[in-house]
């Protein structure tokens, strides 16, 4: 039995198994880089991202709410990311409505559906009948399950550690224009921040600053300004760290239920720390931890899970001539920078699957590999 990527396994007689289609979701706290493996991913994978970010589907504040840019998406395409008004008030039944369509649309182009984002509470209505929002059941909540098949990546870190990373990237989000990127989001006349984009880490914060400014106070007090701005600055990070925590508890809630215990854990502690420490300024010694410890591990998973033949154990996605590699025990081919055969079976690569995602199975061996 062979199958394209996302394809649907066929019988050797062209009968449609009955096999679900597979989605990778990329989970973590804030800021543990979970939008860079989900394109690093796409990109081994012939993969699509959808956002389940709650405050990155609407439009506007693109460096508060560290939206991917053009430049970081390398071509991998991005769903409900913006086109929502700053004004709404997204919901999760929201989420479970579009969220479906992005997966239906990514899967029947045959393409790996990959969800990441941080709302793990949307994450869980999607998935779980509604979760903790039982409205959001009637808008495909629940149904998804029944449909596809979820391999989770956890992409976790040392508090410590990611407390002082949330704090250097919030310093580079005001080298950014945080501030100037936040001022039309003020409005004198109106103090909620509890709907739309307006919930943002960063925007609550700076009204305090805003409507002093407003008012006049700042004007000519350079060290007033510098001390208020401070001060919502720190409250920015603090709240931040203390948004990282939540997003924590809400995963180990998920681990103890039925359906989420094989959630796999990656360690981007040492990538962070060498973010924030000797090595921020080494662009290299970053790119050997995050494909070390979190880009390698997790293609061995994914390429694992979306092995659409039956013993299929390992897979790698190849960029440069758009293909898909197969590994089984008897049919082995070692891929640089993900597995050796050596590593894994302690034999010679004997053979080869070769997939392709825009011309489904392409053969076996040697000669396949060289299309």
């Amino acid at each position: 039995m062979m199958a394209s990527v996302n394809g649907g396994a066929t019988a050797s007689g062209g009968r449609k198994s009955k096999t679900k289609v597979k989605v990778v979701v990329v989970m973590g706290a804030t800021a543990t880089g979970k939008s860079k493996l989900a394109i690093d991913l796409a990109l081994r994978f012939g993969g699509e991202v959808i956002n389940s970010d709650k405050i990155q589907v609407h439009d506007g504040l693109d460096v508060v709410t560290n939206k991917v840019t053009a430049a970081e998406c390398q071509g991998v395409p991005h769903h409900l990311i913006g086109g929502v008004s700053p004004d709404a008030d997204y919901t999760a039944a929201d989420f479970c409505r579009d969220a479906t369509r992005a997966v239906e649309s990514v899967a029947e182009r045959r393409r790996v559906p990959i969800i990441a984002g941080g709302s793990n509470r949307y994450l869980e209505a999607l998935l779980d009948d509604g979760g903790e929002e039982p409205a959001a059941a009637d808008a495909g909540g629940g149904a998804f399950r029944r449909r596809y098949q979820c391999c989770f990546v956890w992409v976790d870190s040392d508090l410590a550690v990611l407390d002082r990373y949330i704090g250097s990237r919030v310093d580079c989000m005001l080298d950014q224009g945080l501030v100037s990127e936040v001022r039309p989001f003020f409005r004198h006349h109106d103090g909620d921040y509890s709907r739309g984009i307006r919930r943002a880490i960063g925007v609550p914060e700076m009204d305090g600053y805003f409507r002093t400014e407003a008012a006049g106070a700042l004007d000519g007090d350079d060290e007033r300004r510098a001390r208020l701005l401070a001060a919502a600055v720190d409250e920015i990070k603090a709240n931040t760290c203390v948004l990282a925590r939540r997003q924590l508890d809400k995963i180990h809630r998920l681990q103890g239920l039925r359906g989420w215990s094989d959630i796999h854990r990656l360690d981007v502690t040492e990538v962070l720390r060498i973010k924030v420490g000797d090595g921020a300024r080494n662009p290299k010694a970053q790119r050997v931890a995050w494909e070390t410890d979190v880009v390698s591990p997790a293609a061995r998973i994914v390429g694992r899970f979306l092995a659409p033949v039956n013993g299929v154990v390992e897979g790698a996605w190849d960029n440069g001539k758009d293909r898909f590699f197969l590994m089984t025990p008897k049919e082995v081919v070692a891929v640089p920078g993900v597995c050796t055969a050596t590593e894994w079976f302690g034999q010679q690569p004997l053979d080869m699957a070769v997939m392709s995602p825009s011309r489904g199975f392409v053969g076996l061996g040697a000669a396949a590999a060289a299309v």
